[in-house]
């Protein structure tokens, strides 16, 4: 039965887990996860869940990276949560939201490699599909480069606090609310106009 196109119920804007870490480097095969924040969002902005966890390390020797930059420090991680029962956190406060970040195929790396040597990756690959990335939306804002996009930036132009930077819930909190000023920008009401900006 076809109904008339005023009939058609419109498919409501999805939630937006909005991740970052902080780790010990840059690359995953090398270096480890130290903190994960998380904040769940509506396109609108509304907070609808925020959560944040230290990951404890593997071997209490392992280097934390430039505490200078993160403020993790070993002593830090030492009572936090191994990074098997932060995976399977992660993974049921990130379901049947989009997984967003700012620079997501970072996060996404990481959190991938972490699961694949700790409980099999599988199950955390389809949680992270498909991802948003607010740098890439900042970017196709500017096609000439002739902006900054880093989250700092981002948030001095849009008026939004970022007091402690590097700290892994609150870069989060501020690239969620960062995220409603670039849907705005690029016109995005409806899941349809969400596709083109996915990656996975």
């Amino acid at each position: 039965m076809c109904y008339p196109l005023s009939m058609v119920e419109p498919v409501p804007m999805p939630r937006f887990a909005v991740v970052d870490l902080e780790t010990s480097g840059f690359t995953p095969n090398r270096h480890r996860i130290l903190q994960l924040g998380m904040v769940t969002v509506e396109a609108d902005g509304t907070v609808l869940d925020e959560w944040s966890t230290l990951v404890k390390l593997r071997w209490p020797w392992q280097r934390v990276g430039p505490t200078h930059v993160h403020h993790i420090t070993r002593s830090q991680l030492r009572g936090a949560p191994p990074l098997d029962d932060v995976l399977t956190e992660f993974e049921q406060r990130v379901d049947g939201a989009v997984f967003t970040a700012h620079n997501a195929a970072f996060d996404a790396g990481f959190l991938l490699h972490a699961a694949s040597r700790h409980k099999g990756g599988q199950s955390i690959e389809q949680k992270l599909s498909p991802q948003l990335c607010t740098l890439q939306m900042s970017r196709l804002l500017d096609p000439q480069r002739e902006r900054s996009h880093r989250l700092g930036d981002l948030c001095e132009r849009y008026d939004i606090a970022l007091d402690r930077p590097h700290d892994a819930l609150n870069d989060a909190a501020a690239t969620a609310a960062v995220l409603p000023h670039l849907l705005d920008a690029h016109h995005i009401t409806s899941v349809e106009q969400l596709q083109p900006f996915y990656s996975s």
